[in-house]
């Protein structure tokens, strides 16, 4: 038996598995455990849209929601600039206090509405987020009404008046504010939600092991093939494999109850165009490195689910981690899955990013593989007879 041990252990392959098996470890927990450290702290990078249609009580709240709110804010002119904004994710969520605001709260019977809107086409941790703090503004307020509203109450009856009516009179105002909460691009349920990160994990991790395959099989080929033939067959290959691919995932989602809000033909056009970005970047990597390649394909892997804003939101990355998405494909594939999925404006910005991440993979495989050599088996010398 140690004898079959050692034999087996023998070959490069098997060691390359063992150390591929330690690499995606150790990989994993030092990306993770550094990108997502210290999330909770960063909730001062969302963004709130404040649009103060009242000049009085109105005034009042925004000066004093800018001062204590651990959030930025923004003072928007009109609501639909604010919904422009929101719906291109600039900001997390639109506050709005409507003209008559102060002339409700001053209506005995009457409430006064604060309307939140949220973008739901998000990680679904900006949506809890956004109505936790939805719901203490709200209550802040309340506060703030409460007392202005029992001293002017105070003031214009009898100077004599008994405690108990004023205690009275100061709960009656205890609930005139209220939460009016409203969504846009509704997602329907959980597995709505997670498809962007499902989708960008299956692609990247598909295209990954299609990628080494494919290598194997232009080493197997030898000196049987130009080099150029075998890159040419093998970029055919690539592009036909992301347009399947795609057709058959996108169908999956679809059939599945998926909700497409752009349509079946936006999302098997994007798919396969990520899904091409993805394996050309996977297959650079191993053109540069040969099977080390994988090694940055794993780093490459945990990198991008970390800062692709398809778990945790972007805006509450660390600096480094949220510089460092704007050069991987899986941050502009989750961004434009959300807006065809949920809703959102147009992908042409996510789209051209893409096109341009995928032609400089191409370009450096290109010339990787023109300027290496080509091995070739040594020369027999003829046997005489």
């Amino acid at each position: 038996m140690k004898q079959v041990l050692a034999t087996f252990l023998k070959p490069a392959s098997t060691k390359v598995g063992i150390i591929t098996a330690i690499m995606f470890q150790l990989l994993f927990s030092l990306i993770w455990m550094t990108g997502y450290r210290g999330v909770s702290d960063n909730t001062s990078h969302l963004k709130i849209a404040i649009v103060n249609e009242d000049q009085a009580m109105g005034s009042t709240i925004v000066n004093n929601l800018q001062s204590n709110l651990p959030f930025q804010t923004e003072l928007v002119a009109t609501d639909a600039e604010a919904q422009s904004k929101l719906n291109n994710r600039d900001v997390q969520m639109v506050m709005h206090i409507a003209p008559d605001f102060s002339k409700q709260l001053q209506t005995a019977g009457q409430t006064a509405p604060i309307t939140y809107t949220i973008n739901e086409s998000n990680p679904s941790m900006t949506k809890s987020i956004m109505q936790a703090v939805a719901g203490n503004i709200t209550a802040t307020v309340n506060k703030e009404a409460v007392a202005a509203g029992a001293s002017a109450a105070l003031k214009q009856v009898n100077p004599n008046l008994p405690a108990e009516q004023a205690t009275q009179i100061a709960q009656g105002l205890s609930g005139k504010v209220t939460s009016d909460i409203q969504s846009t691009n509704k997602v329907k349920d959980m597995p709505n939600q997670m498809l962007p990160m499902m989708l960008v994990l299956a692609s990247i991790v598909g295209t990954m092991i299609m990628g080494m395959n494919f290598s194997v099989s232009t080493n197997m080929l030898g000196g049987a093939l130009s080099k150029g033939g075998k890159l040419g067959a093998r970029v055919m290959v690539t592009i036909a494999a992301a347009v399947v691919v795609g057709l058959i995932s996108a169908s999956m989602v679809v059939a599945l109850g998926g909700h497409v809000e752009k349509g079946f033909m936006a999302l098997w056009g994007f798919e396969s165009l990520f899904l091409l970005t993805f394996a050309w970047v996977a297959q650079m990597f191993l053109t540069l490195f040969g099977n080390a390649g994988m090694l940055f394909n794993i780093a490459m892997l945990s990198l991008q689910l970390v800062s692709s804003g398809a778990i945790v939101p972007r805006e509450l990355l660390s600096d480094f981690y949220h510089n460092l998405s704007d050069y991987f494909p899986a941050t502009y594939a989750v961004n434009g899955l959300m807006n065809i999925l949920f809703g959102g404006p147009d992908v042409g910005r996510e789209a051209g990013a893409l096109i341009l991440i995928a032609v400089i993979a191409l370009a450096i495989d290109v010339l990787i593989v023109s300027v290496k050599k080509v091995k070739t088996a040594p020369a027999q010398k003829p046997q005489t007879a």
